[in-house]
């Protein structure tokens, strides 16, 4: 969470490395719409968690208005401070998340992305390092770190750190150690992989 300038700015520099960018330029808003909706909403999340005087209220319904009309130009639906540092939008195109899901540092999201709340009280929380493909949905559970979800997959079940999952319902088609899971690994309860 953004709590100081200097997190701001590591925010700020992390999120433009994880887009393979080295520093803020100004033709950026137009050639880098996602690029530039992240920093927005990273502007909005230090001017709502830091500044609570008159000119921070402000200055963050200002900047507030111009994530809600840009995101709605770019079919985002992002709350603030549900993602780490380092996040990279790879595309324009719908993406919808939960204002309770957390997410941690360095994810890459893609287009047509929803984080859903599951059963009451449920929302995704997903670690490190985590590869979200295009269309895929996760609701409600619990993602680990270095977590590849490949396109069009819907998680509704926790997936274990470093693993790759697929389908409808997703299964685990990787385990962390790089192998595929075998026939004597269906079911288990403790890798999240069930028929």
């Amino acid at each position: 969470m953004i709590d100081s300038k200097e997190s701001l700015r590591q925010y700020l520099a992390e999120d433009l490395a994880a887009n393979g960018l080295t520093r803020w330029r100004l033709r950026y808003r137009l050639t880098q719409r996602p690029v530039y909706f992240q920093r927005l909403l990273r502007k909005s999340e230090y001017w709502a968690n830091v500044r609570t005087d008159p000119v921070g209220r402000l200055a963050f319904a200002w900047y507030a208005l111009r994530v809600k009309l840009l995101g709605e130009r770019l079919g985002f639906t992002v709350p603030r401070n549900v993602f780490g540092p380092g996040l990279s939008i790879a595309h324009t195109g719908l993406l919808c998340v939960n204002s309770g899901a957390r997410v941690g540092a360095r994810c890459r999201i893609h287009h047509g992305v929803s984080l859903a709340s599951g059963a009451p009280g449920r929302w995704p929380i997903i670690g490190d390092d985590v590869w979200i493909g295009p269309n895929a949905i996760v609701v409600g559970v619990t993602i680990g770190d270095r977590v590849e979800i490949k396109a069009g997959a819907v998680v509704t079940k926790d997936v274990p750190a470093g693993a790759h999952v697929a389908g409808v319902p997703a299964k685990i088609i990787r385990l962390p150690n790089g192998e595929r899971p075998g026939a004597a690994d269906i079911d288990h309860p403790a890798l999240g992989i069930a028929n």
